[in-house]
């Protein structure tokens, strides 16, 4: 394993599309839920809590072998909203050609030819830390962190928000990010013995709400 790995895997500017997705934070920012640092951080803080933990135990389960397309279909299950499916896949697509010129793979290259319109961004996720000889923590830290990073990041530009504020709004749920990479890992491992039904299913109906209402938006800064 190579921890120089999960940093390039991890760093805001791998070329994998995130940057231009807000993970609903746009869509919060407009309906008056996102304001300041403080109510950043409760957002980030249930995101973590429902979809993160949901995609950090998918990226997980791939890193583990669970069968990709069985994962996808219980992503598509877990993902109400059918803008957050186009989202979720569209980001899959991007990180699997990413991935494909970093970290050449077999089964990076067969996940192409199965999904060509792109598989859920958690499970792609998984299959390239697999890839980069990472572990299932790995990809489950990954995975949590970006569900809060994304926000975070995208408030700084629709809020002017200051960096350092929105810094220190991760820096405080850095150990949260920890607990949520750990209950998303024990998940995973039992999908080898129970199936796909023993991951997390944590909802977020404002989220799925919002992207719905974000993707009818005729100008939006980010995508999703």
């Amino acid at each position: 394993m190579s921890r120089t790995a999960l940093l390039v895997l991890a760093d805001g500017r791998f070329p994998a599309g995130g940057h231009a997705h807000s993970g609903g934070a746009e869509a919060a920012v407009k309906a008056g839920r996102i304001t300041g640092a403080a109510s950043l951080e409760g957002f980030c803080r249930g995101r973590l809590h429902t979809a993160g933990l949901v995609a950090a135990s998918l990226a997980a389960a791939a890193v583990l072998g669970a069968e990709a397309g069985e994962l996808d279909a219980a992503a598509d299950a877990r993902t109400p909203s059918p803008a957050l499916r186009v989202a979720a896949r569209r980001l899959g697509r991007q990180l699997t050609r990413a991935a494909r010129a970093t970290w050449p793979s077999d089964e990076l290259d067969a996940m192409a030819g199965r999904f060509p319109k792109g598989a859920h961004q958690p499970v792609v996720l998984g299959l390239v830390a697999r890839a980069a000889g990472l572990e299932p923590v790995d990809a489950a830290h990954c995975a949590a962190y970006e569900s809060v990073s994304g926000p975070a990041s995208a408030t700084v530009r629709l809020l002017s928000l200051d960096p350092f504020d929105a810094t220190g709004v991760l820096a405080r749920l850095a150990p949260e990010v920890d607990r949520v990479a750990d209950r998303a890992v024990e998940a995973a491992r039992r999908v080898l013995d129970e199936g796909v039904d023993a991951l997390p299913a944590g909802s977020a109906p404002l989220l799925e709400i919002g992207a719905e209402i974000h993707a009818a938006w005729p100008v939006r800064l980010f995508a999703s």
